[in-house]
């Protein structure tokens, strides 16, 4: 399919716990060398069904590093620092307080559609993010086994209509994609994406919720 060698048997557990928790696993083996990088797209908007923006959302990335981009969201070379950036989310910041700004990364995509390198080892499941919205409490962390997270502000989105009448304008989702880094079997410098017959591919991707008042 789509040019890609071989055949990639794939399996995508969705899993609801008694803790809250979305648990997405992925698993997959193939019979030719293939490259795979598999990932979720859904929008999040903690404020609820039908609210029109998540910029007032407070966000935390676990991440010290994010990938730059050309004007075609495709990384275009190293890794650069958050520090001193509106891509800074190490500490709480509401999301859409910066997304305006006069900053390249953020004029290409307009807003943020950027992977962030997290802060861990190897492939454990560790902390990525917590996303906050104020106007309900609800919080959403976000656990991931993959090198990085693809934050998207739904820049893009335009008006379309949804369930029940509700409409999706821009920036009134966002969303956490846990994946190996984008354009990796171009850049022999980043985590490979590479699956070989005889090894087994898997991640996993946790969104739990709890409420803080």
């Amino acid at each position: 399919e789509e040019g890609f060698p071989g055949e990639l048997k794939t399996t995508v557990v969705y899993h609801l716990s008694d803790n809250n928790e979305v648990i997405i696993s992925y698993h997959a083996v193939t019979d030719k060398p293939t490259v795979l990088n598999l990932t979720n797209h859904s929008y999040f908007n903690l404020s609820g069904a039908g609210d029109p923006y998540i910029g007032d959302h407070l966000l935390t990335i676990n991440a010290d590093y994010y990938l730059p981009t050309d004007d075609t969201a495709i990384p275009y070379g190293p890794k650069a620092k958050v520090e001193g950036t509106p891509m800074d989310f190490r500490s709480s910041f509401e999301v859409g307080a910066r997304i305006n700004e006069n900053f390249e990364q953020l004029i290409f995509g307009k807003g943020y559609d950027h992977t962030f390198i997290l802060n861990k080892e190897d492939n454990e499941l560790s902390f990525c993010a917590k996303c906050k919205a104020p106007k309900t409490g609800i919080v959403m962390e976000t656990y991931i086994t993959e090198p990085g997270v693809q934050l998207y502000t739904g820049n893009w989105l335009n008006g379309f209509e949804g369930a029940h009448g509700a409409t999706f304008p821009a920036r009134s989702g966002i969303c956490f994609e846990a994946q190996c880094f984008p354009d990796t079997p171009n850049r022999p410098y980043f985590p490979s994406a590479t699956l070989l017959p005889g090894e087994e591919y898997y991640q996993m991707t946790i969104y739990k919720f709890t409420i803080e008042k």
